[in-house]
């Protein structure tokens, strides 16, 4: 039977891959990559980076397929989403039918952890469940993009006795969430955090981060939120590109 690896591979920085990632890449005869196009050639670059420090000297191959865009400007989310996850399994199942023999392992390199905003899992789900392929599936995870944050920014996730939410840009624009004073972000490309500046928070964001290009900024909501704003925007300008998250953290009364 076919083996499938999920390996996450840390936010940006080589050095983020752990050694169960490491062990993972040193077994794969196939690594599958969907390549967003020239202006994000940089990412394909860094996964290219880490094979070749992490995955051997031996012999292994590296096929591409084309991602899919997505209908950003969709007003049903919901179905925007689940028709490019769609065809993102219809690329990833070709790929797999076509490069993958039975007995060889392939693997899919996930920036930060396979299980927080990504979609890679559900695609292999929806693949095994339409009957036409079968593989077993072996996950490993991954130092994600938050954890990287709180790190380069020295602080914790939680403060004590308080809960944390994880959610996105597209939810953060909507509302604070409720009886929640620590809100990580992830997915945001409306620059929520600057609708709720008559908070009074902190806020810890980052951009790029593990990577040469890496941005900080922090401070109370209501006086760095321009300064993020327009770093966002000349980084994005650029690069062509962003991967930003922050943590928004209410003050004690």
């Amino acid at each position: 039977m076919m083996q499938l690896k999920v390996i996450g591979v840390g936010a940006g920085d080589p050095d983020h891959v752990t050694m169960q990632a490491v062990k993972a890449l040193t077994a794969v005869d196939v690594f599958f990559v969907l390549d967003k196009g020239e202006v994000k050639q940089e990412l394909v670059d860094l996964r290219e980076e880490i094979l070749r420090r992490h995955a051997g000297d031996r012999e292994y191959r590296v096929v591409f397929g084309r991602d899919p865009e997505r209908d950003r400007g969709s007003d049903a989310y919901v179905e925007s989403v689940d028709d490019w996850r769609r065809r993102r399994a219809d690329v990833c199942a070709d790929l797999i039918a076509k490069e993958l023999e039975d007995g060889q392992t392939g693997a899919f390199l996930v920036w930060g952890d396979p299980s927080l905003y990504d979609s890679t899992l559900a695609i292999l789900d929806d693949i095994l469940a339409r009957g036409e392929l079968t593989f077993e599936i072996e996950v490993i995870p991954g130092i994600s993009s938050v954890s990287a944050l709180a790190a380069r920014h020295r602080v914790g996730l939680n403060q004590v006795g308080k809960p944390i939410e994880i959610t996105t840009g597209r939810r953060l624009a909507k509302s604070w969430p409720d009886d929640v004073a620590d809100v990580v972000v992830m997915l945001d490309a409306q620059t929520a955090f600057s609708r709720h500046t008559d908070q009074d928070a902190d806020i810890y964001w980052g951009a790029y981060l593990g990577t040469p290009d890496e941005i900080l900024i922090a401070g109370p909501l209501s006086e760095v939120s321009e300064q993020i704003v327009e770093a966002r925007a000349e980084a994005r300008r650029r690069k062509g590109w962003i991967m930003d998250t922050y943590l928004l953290r209410r003050r004690s009364k």
